[in-house]
């Protein structure tokens, strides 16, 4: 995990807004600006994602989106712009579904508190259905590879080669020596479609546990070297499937591919917000 300096901390503490009852919120429009987003479409793009992430998991939108409307210097004249009063839940739905390149975004899930969100994740997760549960565990994985790759790194898997390797030994582990290629030809997928995203949410979590204990071993041991940490990811798929296997469970490759891609999900559940939006029940920019 990134740690934030005195520095990068006040970076969003300074744009944290307390209310006279003490609660306390975000602007939208200053998160975009700390978040480096010059232009306010594409960060309403980011938000509107997080809004589907808050629904996912229970949450009431208008308890974390609280949308306002703020008045801006237009030359002439002043103008009304749209805004959005967020809350450190949503600030995290919302740094969890921006740029994964920008560094920025990294310390911005570190100060919004990733446990924070587990755990409000956790209090709804039984009450989703599958649909959901996807999409909940697909966005933990997510966040959890994008670490797995920075610690990998770390540990000395450097090469686009050393860490495709790294990759296939976790699966291999898994799957009961089933690579990328094998899982991705079993469940008879095309080119350029991933894996992660045609997987149940009782595979999916067995690949969050298999990539965040990886993750975990690789920086508490300090492990050195790819050809170690590729064999540390190994023993930790396969020790997945062992306790998968102690406890009758279904092994990983042999779960049914859903219907539905995650893609398609997110699209129906976005349709779904903009029927509401044109009900006038909630508002999104087109």
């Amino acid at each position: 995990m990134i740690e934030l300096n005195a520095k990068e901390y006040k970076k969003f503490e300074n744009i944290k807004h307390i209310r006279e009852d003490g609660s306390e919120f975000w602007s939208a429009r200053e998160l975009a600006d700390a978040l480096e987003y010059t232009q306010w479409r594409n960060f309403n793009k980011v938000i509107e994602r997080a809004m589907i992430a808050c629904e996912n998991s229970g949450h009431n939108i208008f308890d974390d989106f609280a949308e306002v409307s703020k008045i801006v210097d237009a030359g002439a004249t002043n103008k009304p712009i749209k805004d959005y009063e967020l809350s450190r839940y949503a600030c995290y739905l919302i740094v969890q579904n921006g740029d994964p390149r920008k560094e920025v975004i990294a310390l911005g899930q570190t100060y919004f508190a990733i446990q924070t969100y587990r755990q409000e994740v956790a209090d709804h997760f039984n009450q989703l259905d599958e649909d959901r549960r996807r999409l909940v565990v697909r966005g933990d994985i997510k966040q959890w590879n994008q670490l797995l790759a920075e610690t990998a790194h770390d540990a000395g898997v450097i090469t686009n080669e050393e860490f495709a390797i790294f990759q296939n030994a976790g699966y291999m582990g898994l799957y009961g020596g089933l690579d990328v290629e094998d899982i991705h030809a079993r469940k008879e997928l095309q080119v350029g479609q991933k894996i992660l995203d045609y997987m149940g949410s009782t595979e999916l979590i067995a690949n969050l546990f298999r990539i965040s204990q990886t993750e975990e071993k690789l920086r508490k041991d300090s492990i050195q070297g790819a050809d170690v940490a590729t064999s540390v990811h190994y023993n930790v798929g396969k020790e997945v499937r062992t306790a998968i296997e102690k406890i009758g469970g279904t092994m990983p490759e042999d779960l049914p591919k859903p219907e539905k891609s995650i893609q398609e999900i997110e699209r129906e559940q976005m349709a779904r917000l903009k029927a509401k939006a044109k009900k006038g029940t909630i508002m999104l920019d087109e």
